[in-house]
């Protein structure tokens, strides 16, 4: 058995990897889990990670990469209360989804409406999605979120969808088909690229993307002023102020088609949940929110995949579909803690 003491050798702080490591069973560090122990890929050397309190003071201003636990998504997440109405509760537009890929839309709003929006609203080209969930309004009309991109083909169809999606003045998801056609952000906006999709907004091969995920989705978030979600084994969400999340806890069968749009949408109505208390208070969610928001998304899905696979531990379980991991996500909000 291999154990190692505060970090395994050869790792760096961001969660790259330099040169050989020798993987441990288990980690022992002291005082707190330092940033390589939740960051990729070096948190997959690390084994079990023990932390021993040594009842040291912890500036909170100081914490370089945070992860959320079940008590901290149920802080996170709007619970409905007894005088909500549809509006209240928030309403999640969704362009999504185009004629080679109808799935998409019909997996991102299976995703919105599993998180218990107020309304999900369906505004794409894709006219058979009330055929498969009923409950999709396709009017027009008020939004408190909006989500772009996922199943979307072609420039032109990106770029108009997100001029309509932006003018609503809403937070925005922007995915997969939407990314490359985003330019100018004028509200707050959180983009959920893997790591290809990353390496071109970049302009750097995928390896130095998947070498080093923090510190590539720092670059971005800071050069573009967005919030980034990188998908992956582990997730990672920064914020243009440098704010960083690591979410871990999904199973391997979530590396399936389909499963990023329903990733998608969960964000989408949590973002929409958020935005609907901050107007009652006169407000409005900023970039720091949406990071929140996506790491907690983010631990819905891992979770809902979890799950839907049947999975007890890392590789647990049997294959599923993003529709089964959509509809594992209600279970999975009514398990936290309240």
């Amino acid at each position: 058995m291999v154990i190692a003491v505060d970090v395994p050798s050869g790792v760096a702080d961001s969660g790259a990897v330099a040169g050989a490591v020798l993987p441990a069973h288990l980690t022992v560090t002291m005082g707190a889990p330092k940033p390589a122990l939740l960051l990729p890929p070096a948190c997959g050397a690390a084994g079990r990670v023990e932390v021993v309190d040594l009842g040291l003071p912890l500036d909170p201003a100081r914490v370089a990469v945070r992860r959320l636990g079940p008590a901290d998504v149920a802080d996170l997440f709007p619970w409905p209360r007894r005088e909500d109405h549809k509006y209240t509760r928030g309403v999640a537009g969704i362009w999504a989804g185009s004629d080679a890929y109808r799935g998409a839309a019909v997996l991102a709003c299976a995703g919105a409406l599993a998180a218990g929006p107020g309304m999900v609203r369906y505004l794409g080209p894709v006219a058979s999605v009330r055929d498969h969930l009923p409950e999709v309004v396709t009017a027009p009309g008020r939004l408190q979120s909006a989500l772009v991109g996922s199943g979307i083909a072609g420039r032109e169809a990106a770029e108009s969808a997100l001029r309509a999606a932006a003018g609503h003045g809403v937070p925005l998801v922007v995915d997969a088909g939407a990314l490359e056609a985003l330019r100018d952000v004028t509200g707050p906006t959180i983009i959920t690229p893997h790591a290809g999709e990353l390496a071109a907004l970049l302009g750097v091969p995928r390896a130095g993307v998947e070498g080093d995920p923090a510190t590539a989705a720092l670059d971005l978030a800071a050069a573009r002023g967005v919030s980034v979600l990188l998908k992956g084994p582990v997730t990672v969400v920064a914020a243009p102020d440098g704010t960083l999340y690591s979410q871990d806890g999904g199973t391997p069968w979530l590396a399936s088609a389909g499963s990023g749009d329903v990733l998608a949408g969960i964000l989408t109505t949590l973002l929409a949940l958020r935005q609907a208390r901050a107007e009652e208070d006169g407000g409005s969610l900023g970039a720091g929110d949406l990071a929140a928001a996506g790491a907690a998304a983010a631990w819905l899905h891992a979770r809902a995949g979890k799950r839907a696979a049947r999975a007890s531990g890392p590789g647990a379980g049997g294959p599923l579909t993003a529709r089964e991991v959509a509809a594992a996500v209600p279970a999975v909000l009514a398990a936290l803690p309240r």
